[in-house]
């Protein structure tokens, strides 16, 4: 009877993880569902080849343009800015926190350091807006009051917390006789760390770094609180630019008519971003894959 009550309950289980798991894949493909019948109704009306190679995107103008161009620009840049501050800060950081901190210490700033992704995004908005930016202007007077450079600092402080948590998690799990065999070939510690425990703990700190990136071309609060409005195809990181998601928030505020072209903007972007964020994805999974094969 016990037999039996114990093959029941394993079975209500299963059948509770396998619903879970089925939940999420039917969510996701009713995103991918919506996403594609608004987006098929947008190229109904504009050429998908203004789409991807005009350099303009002015759909709210009287004069209309639809080229994505400005936006991923913009997109992009702050994002490279993001990760070209939070990668060297964040790796160090794991580095530190796994090689050389006492247990004691790492118990109580790796808490600290994941308390950063805890603030609300609104708040990394207006620091950039109202204390990174002036303080950049007293460097740089050249620098516009809303720029990409300010965001991409405060969204590259943001996710240091993700890059430092995951991989110090990573380089934590290697074994012990990695290291130990280091030193018995007269490695110092920080040999050790960098030729033995970040490559063995590559896999880990790549899938940081993807969620990192992630991240940071998801964010939408402080570059659209802090970066302007203005789509612009320019690398220049002291003028105002506009985002992907910028665009949508501004789009869905409630000034644009649902159902018209101009809303529809906004799925047509949306997929964009889904599709690039999907490759970059699984590019980075098969080179992952690929570095872990040489390692092991």
């Amino acid at each position: 009877m016990n037999g039996r009550l114990r093959k029941l309950k394993e079975r209500l289980i299963e059948g509770a993880l396998f619903l879970s798991a089925l939940l999420s894949v039917f969510i996701t493909l009713g995103i991918i569902a919506v996403l594609l019948f608004e987006t098929y109704g947008f190229f109904g009306e504009v050429s998908i080849i203004d789409f991807l190679t005009d350099t303009q995107w002015t759909p709210l103008f009287s004069d209309k343009h639809f080229g994505i161009l400005p936006l991923f620009c913009g997109t992009l840049l702050t994002t490279a800015i993001a990760i070209l501050v939070a990668l060297p800060i964040g790796l160090t950081s794991a580095i530190f926190l796994s090689e050389y901190a006492p247990s004691g210490l790492r118990s109580i700033a790796k808490p600290f350091l994941e308390m950063l992704a805890a603030v609300p995004t609104v708040v990394y908005g207006y620091f950039a807006l109202l204390f990174i930016t002036p303080l950049l202007q007293r460097v740089i007077p050249s620098i516009s009051g809303f720029n990409a450079l300010s965001p991409g600092i405060v969204m590259g402080i943001m996710i240091i917390p993700i890059i430092s948590s995951l991989s110090e998690d990573a380089m934590h799990a290697v074994p012990l006789g990695l290291r130990e065999g280091a030193y018995a070939l007269g490695a110092t510690k920080l040999q050790a760390a960098t030729r033995v425990v970040v490559p063995s703990a590559f896999s880990g700190i790549a899938a940081s770094f993807i969620l990192g990136i992630s991240r940071a071309v998801g964010e939408t609060m402080v570059v659209a609180i802090a970066a302007g409005l203005q789509p612009r195809l320019t690398l220049n990181p002291l003028v105002p630019i506009e985002t992907v998601t910028a665009y949508i928030v501004q789009v869905s505020l409630g000034d644009t008519p649902a159902g018209t072209l101009e809303y529809r903007t906004i799925f047509a972007v949306g997929m964009s971003l889904f599709a690039v964020t999907f490759i970059l994805n699984v590019l980075s999974y098969w080179f992952t894959k690929k570095f872990r094969e040489v390692y092991e």
